[in-house]
């Protein structure tokens, strides 16, 4: 049997953990596999390139979740209610879609204890997926978008949402950063007035990037708020990913035993 090829697809995708993560677990677990990334810059042309560089799976990160969801032949049902995928599994020729964002990111605030109210920062293919679990987990979840046409769906799902313009502030238990601002640049997810109103009442703040302290942790921090960056999120949902790549034949822990050497390295 041949190697089984994996990757993970973004725009941009050169700082991504996730190889690292998925090699050191096929390599400690014995399973024949290799993980690697590709910079796919036209999302209509996931399934395409997929099957031309002959892949078992793939991660999906930004700017591609939603044509990932559409590529699917199948999906998972929690992947179908939320209208996200950011894992792809090749069956027989078909493409089977899941999402491991959300859970990941479910058990990666869970150690925030006493939190109810979360305010997210930006509408996009994360938020997506993490707002419905947060909701059916018992969240209070408001979303805080630049424009509002993202919001749309979101109002339509009965999330109370609002534009840099129209913000009303309240009090949030967590601030959640779900944009890319910061990755790159010296930019806020939000104008600055905004986040110095929300973030002195807030009992901890959360990055989904991770790797680097951005300017909306260093904020955070200015505020004496904790402060967690995306990396465990990226871990539990790699671990989650790496879970459906292999059909399930490690346990969680064995998995994250070896993932987690990953952020040591």
């Amino acid at each position: 049997m041949a190697k089984e090829l994996f990757a993970i697809f973004g725009n941009p995708v050169f700082h991504s953990k996730s190889p690292l993560m998925h090699n050191l677990a096929f390599q400690d677990l014995g399973f024949d596999a290799c993980y690697t990334r590709y910079l796919l810059e036209n999302g209509e042309k996931l399934k395409e390139t997929f099957f031309t560089l002959g892949l078992k799976g793939i991660n999906i990160t930004v700017p591609h979740k939603e044509h990932a969801y559409n590529a699917c032949d199948v999906l998972d049902p929690f992947a179908k209610k939320v209208g996200a995928v950011n894992t792809i599994v090749e069956k027989e020729g078909k493409l089977y879609g899941y999402n491991t964002d959300a859970p990941g990111f479910l058990k990666a605030i869970s150690e925030f204890k006493e939190v109810k109210t979360v305010l997210f920062l930006g509408a996009g293919g994360t938020a997506q997926s993490t707002s419905t679990i947060l909701r059916d987990e018992g969240y209070k979840v408001t979303l805080l978008n630049r424009s509002s046409p993202r919001l749309e769906k979101y109002k339509k799902e009965g999330f109370k949402t609002f534009t840099f313009d129209d913000f009303i502030p309240n009090t949030y238990d967590l601030i959640i950063n779900m944009t890319s601002a910061g990755l790159e640049d010296d930019s806020l997810p939000a104008p600055k007035e905004i986040l110095d109103g929300v973030i002195p009442k807030t009992k901890a703040c959360v990055d989904v990037i991770y790797g680097k302290e951005t300017p909306f942790l260093k904020l955070a921090k200015t505020h004496a708020k904790p402060t967690k960056d995306g990396s465990d999120m990226l871990l539990y949902q790699g671990i989650i990913a790496f879970d459906y790549f292999t059909d399930h034949t490690y346990t969680f822990d064995a998995i994250k035993d070896h993932m987690q050497k990953a952020f040591s390295l």
